[in-house]
């Protein structure tokens, strides 16, 4: 499994959930670099997981001059960046009419500004012929309950791959997007009670036209595809990882 090899990533929200199951991925392929996140305990269990191969960066991705000390000491500790992934970013629950400009700024930062960002400061660093992958969400396309500022977001992050591969074009880098569906990840925690979390796991498998959710396995499995030579006719896609949630659910 070598796919990767000899590849240096850059994983952004890599210390958990998504991230970390994107990082695992990558390793299997034979990828090295760097997780960046701002829980050092979480990053520390990460890397302890991933092996020695991969680094921990704590940085602030809503903070432009920690994206790019990020970048710049991963280009000092490996001497190139073959491929970012813009993982970070959270749900905002909540609708219109009880979401103020506090919780719309909050959103934006997190789940917008980071991404285009992170690629921003990544461009001096990635080498021509680079892939970048950003991660949206099916929230984009369905209008689910409470997610209007998220979905939002993740629909902007959406175009962005369509953007920044027309952008950088004359460098030959590719920009997709994996978007997800629920996925069972830490996630959960934050928004259902504990002794709530498996009945609503089985609610979203019920849900879902695969009878599952996805595992941070399935978003790593297509970020592999994505930063690998194998998909390298692919420029500005969005690749649904939602199993079949946005199209085939009633």
């Amino acid at each position: 499994m070598s796919r990767l090899k000899n590849k240096v990533a850059v994983i952004t929200g890599g210390n958990s959930g998504i991230g970390l199951g994107i990082a695992q991925e990558f390793k299997n392929e034979g990828a090295k670099g760097v997780i960046v996140g701002r829980n050092q305990k979480a990053l520390d269990s990460a890397v302890a997981q991933l092996g020695d191969n991969f680094i921990a960066i704590n940085a602030d991705v809503t903070n432009v001059a920690d994206l790019g000390r990020v970048f710049k000491e991963t280009f000092e500790k490996f001497g190139k960046i073959d491929v970012v992934v813009a993982n970070a970013g959270a749900g905002t629950v909540g609708t219109v009419a009880n979401l103020g400009e506090a919780e719309f700024d909050k959103t934006i930062d997190l789940n917008l500004k980071s991404v285009y960002f992170t690629v921003h400061k990544a461009l001096p660093y990635i080498n021509d012929g680079g892939s970048i992958i950003l991660i949206g969400s099916n929230a984009a396309h369905r209008a689910y309950p409470n997610f209007t500022l998220y979905g939002a977001a993740k629909a902007a992050v959406i175009f962005l791959a369509k953007g920044f591969s027309s952008d950088l074009l004359d460098r030959k880098i590719r920009a997709n997007v994996i978007t997800p569906g629920t996925t069972d990840t830490p996630a959960f925690e934050k928004f259902v009670p504990a002794e709530q979390i498996e009945g609503i796991k089985k609610h979203f498998a019920s849900e879902m036209p695969i009878g599952r959710i996805g595992q941070p396995s399935d978003i790593g499995k297509t970020a592999v595809f994505l930063a690998s030579d194998d998909s390298s006719f692919l420029l500005g896609a969005e690749i649904l990882v939602d199993g079949g949630m946005t199209y085939l659910s009633k």
